[in-house]
């Protein structure tokens, strides 16, 4: 059921505090908490509640828990505990009054990505639309991007064989006595010491006997599946339960190490892939290949992330272009006028190839479009941070929805730091005119401030009473210095 709209009452409590009489409202989190479009983002949501039940969690307390999570890289529980003794996480989450108790489950944040699901992307939509509204992105920023794919790894340990095979002895057993079919024999303690000794062999060198570890630990595995398979035999309910265990374990036992075509790296992420991007301190990575669309030119307040999308399968680079540019041109609401890419992404199938320019290009590069493409490697900074200072760099997430909701949630995230980094700056350089040391602006200063800021600035007024205002503090320092020498 649609859970019912806070109202503030605006009135004191004789035994609580107002958290705004108790935060610095002039704060950046305190100032994105008003720019945010709440009452949009619940009016958005609405469709995906039952008629029926009880009331629901606020949606400004369980999205705001989320973008804050994603802001400072924070675990769900993490989130939790400082949710408690912060109050500006409080404020942000629509709490009128200072709470000493977290109100709600942890599980709840697990539930709520599930049901967001697709509406995920209206997240990122209201952080484009904040940046606008704040100056820190132009409109004319949006109609040149750049488009690149990372990896987007997951929360998995390197998969070797000795792994994978220990991996699935562990998940069959442990799925076996949840379900209570008793098997013959468990062999935990004899399969945890022949994985270990492999890999002790493996670095070694001794291959020999690495080899016949791995023989141990199949077969072990192979008489595991089969027990099974002939405890539950005419069990349709636990036949359908160990479906799915069963065909996995019975991959990872007969795959071989250097085979083609399709490989099972992680007992418990079947959807995890192997991609190779070339680097030379990462070979091989395991996760899921995502794209990234950041704007081209730098905005006043960074380098935004327009578009972010997983893509299972590992699919060539080129054959995406045009299903991500049409997404992003959705998404941002105006059509992309130039498109820079790597050289991945030769032999592209976008609508207006001419508009897409691809690194090392020469025919048809000059001026502008010279100048624009020599930015297109600006793009690895902005993945660096979102893996370095957000959730990008593991996903901890399950299944491929889970990858998906993780990717959005990251550049959300992303967009929202620099916001709030853009109103830091901002409120800082707002210059007081009690202040004597105050001088005129430098350009850094001028770069950072919206028009009508600047309109204030320089009025002529503004810099008359701000006149007047230095000279009566000077003058007051000066009557003070003559009375402290009498």
């Amino acid at each position: 059921m649609r859970p019912k709209k806070p109202e503030t009452t605006g009135s004191t409590d004789l035994f609580r505090a107002r958290l705004d009489q108790i935060i610095n409202l002039k704060h950046e989190l305190a100032q994105l908490a008003g720019k945010i479009d709440w009452d949009w983002i619940d009016g958005e949501i609405a469709p995906l509640y039952s008629d029926k039940g009880r009331p629901g969690i606020e949606t400004r307390f369980a999205i705001g828990l989320l973008l804050l999570k994603h802001i400072y890289r924070l675990s769900d529980e993490g989130a939790c505990d400082r949710w408690v003794h912060d109050p500006y996480f409080q404020y942000f989450t629509g709490e009128e009054f200072f709470q000493h108790e977290f109100p709600h489950e942890r599980s709840d944040l697990s539930h709520w990505r599930k049901r967001l699901g697709d509406k995920l992307e209206l997240l990122l939509a209201e952080s484009l639309r904040v940046a606008h509204t704040s100056g820190a992105l132009r409109t004319r920023d949006l109609a040149r991007v750049t488009v690149d794919t990372t990896v987007q790894p997951k929360a998995i340990t390197f998969p070797t064989d000795a792994k994978l095979l220990h991996a699935a002895i562990k998940g069959l057993n442990r799925l076996a006595q949840k379900h209570g079919v008793r098997l013959r024999q468990s062999y935990l303690r004899i399969t945890k010491r022949a994985a270990m000794m492999a890999g002790r062999y493996a670095h070694a060198k001794q291959f020999n006997r690495h080899h016949r570890e791995l023989r141990f630990l199949r077969t072990r595995l192979g008489r595991i599946i089969r027990d099974i398979r002939r405890k539950i035999a005419d069990q349709t309910e636990v036949e359908v339960a160990f479906e799915w265990p069963l065909s996995r374990a019975a991959q990872i036992r007969s795959q071989q190490q250097r085979q083609r075509g399709w490989k099972l790296y992680s007992f418990h992420a079947p959807e995890v892939e192997c991609i190779g991007k070339g680097k030379a301190s990462a070979p091989y990575e395991f996760g899921v290949k995502t794209s990234i669309v950041t704007t081209n030119a730098r905005a006043p307040g960074g380098q935004f992330v327009l578009h972010t999308k997983t893509l299972p399968g590992n699919p060539y680079d080129g054959h995406t272009l045009r299903a991500v540019i049409e997404d992003t041109q959705k998404l941002i609401g105006r059509e992309i006028e130039r498109a820079y890419v790597d050289k991945g992404y030769r032999g592209h199938d976008t609508t207006n190839p001419r508009r897409v320019f691809i690194s090392g290009q020469k025919r048809g590069v000059y001026g502008a479009i010279k100048r624009e493409l020599k930015r297109r490697s600006a793009i690895e900074a902005v993945i660096g941070h979102m893996k370095a200072d957000g959730h990008l760099g593991r996903c901890y997430l399950k299944g491929r929805q889970g990858d998906a909701t993780n990717a959005i949630l990251t550049a959300v995230g992303h967009n929202l730091r620099l916001i709030l980094t853009w109103l830091r700056i901002l409120l800082r350089s707002i210059p007081y005119p009690t202040s004597p040391r105050f001088g005129i602006p430098n350009a850094a200063q001028i770069s950072f401030l919206t028009a009508d800021v600047l309109r204030r600035l320089w009025s002529p007024t503004f810099w008359t009473g701000l006149g007047s205002a230095v000279c009566l503090r000077r003058s007051e320092a000066c009557a003070a210095k003559r009375f402290h020498r009498t």
